[in-house]
């Protein structure tokens, strides 16, 4: 049966089906996509200095990020699966249905997706 996914693009329908099937406590692995600032001069060739900065730039972006999604983390029982985010502003995560739904709401997060799925190639070959 379909559901109306209230989260719009943050979370994908049929992981949307899947976390309402689950046992209240029941935790998942999940990656977060944190909302981070890009900078100024995406796009435009930068010299080694403006790089570092710009590289420096997200990896504080993304720490914020975290830092204000941490309460929400705690709150339901979850945690970091990593100390900091990754280069993109992703982190690995393991909480509850009812945290990951949260999680979606929070003006931090880009996107929340299933950690452990399975990976369907164009042949029809699973991974």
């Amino acid at each position: 049966m379909y559901q109306r996914n209230p989260f719009n693009h943050k979370i994908s329908v049929d992981f949307a089906n899947r976390l309402s099937n689950l046992q209240p406590q029941q935790k998942v692995r999940v990656i977060v996509l944190l909302h981070i600032d890009k900078g100024k001069n995406c796009g435009v060739r930068q010299s080694p200095a403006e790089r570092k900065a710009a590289i420096e730039s997200v990896r504080n972006s993304a720490r914020l990020a975290l830092e204000y999604i941490l309460n929400i983390i705690k709150d339901f029982g979850g945690q970091p699966l990593t100390e900091n985010p990754g280069p993109l502003g992703q982190i690995p995560i393991e909480i509850c249905a009812a945290g990951v739904n949260a999680l979606a709401e929070s003006d931090m997060v880009k996107a929340v997706l299933e950690e452990d799925q399975t990976i369907v190639s164009s042949d029809g070959t699973e991974s």
